[in-house]
């Protein structure tokens, strides 16, 4: 019992709890963007109250397909709002804290297996061909 209360209580699972509740509560958020101003939006443009509303029936088959673009278009304000408020300004913040970081060294490609190796290698760590010096 004591080893489960140290891996609940470790820093890691801690954040992982706050970063889910946190994502789940900004998911509705963006939904309810969507749903209370998107779609009217679109509904004023196209005269339908509802982008979630189209849907194409054959037989007696019903393709939602306004229901998959209000998920599309959630989806993408998701994933835009996480990439310009989260993603960008940390890489941001790394860059200033480690700044002085070494850039990957030069690669070269095997003639043989075609596998990514560093310039100065002679044979290939893939394929274990002896590389000619000049490739």
């Amino acid at each position: 019992m004591r080893g489960f209360r140290d891996f609940v209580l470790r820093g890691n699972i801690v954040d992982l709890a706050v970063a889910v509740v946190i994502g789940l509560a900004f998911n509705d958020l963006v939904k309810s963007f969507t749903t209370n101003l998107i779609n009217p939006l679109v509904g004023a443009i196209t005269g339908k109250a509802d982008l979630s509303g189209y849907a194409l029936t054959v037989g007696k088959a019903t393709f939602k397909y306004g229901q998959f673009l209000t998920d599309a278009l959630n989806f993408v304000i998701l994933a835009a709002v996480v990439y310009f408020f989260i993603v960008l300004p940390v890489s941001r913040l790394l860059r200033r804290i480690h700044p002085d970081e070494k850039p990957a060294a030069p690669k070269k490609e095997c003639p043989e297996c075609l596998s990514s190796i560093p310039v100065a290698a002679v044979r290939c760590s893939s394929c274990t061909i002896a590389l000619p010096s000049n490739v």
